[in-house]
């Protein structure tokens, strides 16, 4: 069985694995080749050096954009996670309508982003609307806090499944010892529970770290980077210097900023693993 296992193995490795070096490592390969170049298409690039990457780290939009995507990966990652745990630990107790809570938390994450943009976009404006006219001012805030909104509403859901499943998955008697021991409820929460369900605390912090700094769709639907830029996120930074700007040298520029930017994803995420995965228990 074995043997037969080794000989077909290259049947079902090959296709994934020529998908993933046609789909991803050659077109990382040539970006990363063009974000050295001054071009307007893959044809005729222009090597240029690392302008391209000194004009992009200090473009000033830049370097708004990267601290604005901070602040806001920071606060909808805590949000996020704490509200999916909360209501996990909520439905998980046996309530009546269980099934029915979780279907609704669950379907924000089923509408595509662009659309949550605009239906969000809209609900903003006639709430707005109906509010004094100083806050109305205050776009640049209303904008980051549409933002976090919206990120919570569609996220959250998505989080809760995976703690729950964690939380499911806590063994009964580990329970029952505790409170034989006579640990209260908060106690048996951070010492039994959080410690047995890191790993979905690992998985669903790196989703949520990762889905804020990727994000993009709900920026350019809900405000677009208005006013002036303000609250234009890393992602949107890129798409515009890329395709809004007219000039050639504008596409080497983009070309360096999503380097620059996968690179900034990449570190953050792989320092979230370790720094959560070194506290998971072993079960």
């Amino acid at each position: 069985m074995e043997k037969t296992l080794k000989k077909y193995f290259p049947v079902f490795v090959l296709p994934t694995l020529a998908a993933f070096i046609i789909g991803f490592i050659i077109p990382f390969g040539e970006g990363l080749y063009l974000s050295f170049c001054r071009f307007t298409t893959v044809n005729n690039a222009k090597w240029t050096g690392i302008s391209n990457y000194v004009r992009a780290i200090t473009d000033a939009t830049f370097s708004h954009s990267f601290w604005f995507t901070v602040a806001f990966a920071a606060v909808s990652t805590v949000l996020i996670n704490v509200l999916a745990f909360y209501i996990a630990l909520t439905l998980t107790r046996n309530i009546k309508g269980t099934n029915v809570f979780r279907t609704i938390f669950f379907m924000p994450n089923l509408i595509g982003g662009i659309v949550l943009g605009y239906i969000w976009q809209i609900l903003f404006n006639c709430l707005l609307s109906n509010i004094a006219q100083p806050l109305l001012a205050l776009n640049t805030m209303a904008g980051y806090w549409g933002l976090i909104v919206l990120m919570c509403w569609q996220q959250i859901g998505y989080m809760m499944i995976i703690y729950i499943a964690g939380l499911q998955n806590v063994p009964p008697e580990l329970l029952e010892a505790a409170e034989i021991d006579g640990a209260s409820r908060w106690q048996t929460l951070w010492k039994v529970k959080i410690p047995m369900v890191m790993p979905s605390i690992t998985i669903c912090l790196f989703l949520t770290i990762t889905n804020s700094f990727k994000l993009f769709d709900q920026n350019l639907s809900l405000t677009g980077g208005d006013p002036n830029h303000a609250t234009e996120m890393l992602a949107l930074n890129i798409y515009n210097t890329f395709y809004a700007r007219s000039g050639a040298q504008w596409k080497g520029i983009g070309q360096a900023k999503a380097v620059v930017f996968f690179l900034l994803v990449v570190v953050m995420a792989l320092i979230q693993l370790k720094a959560t995965r070194s506290k998971e228990v072993q079960q």
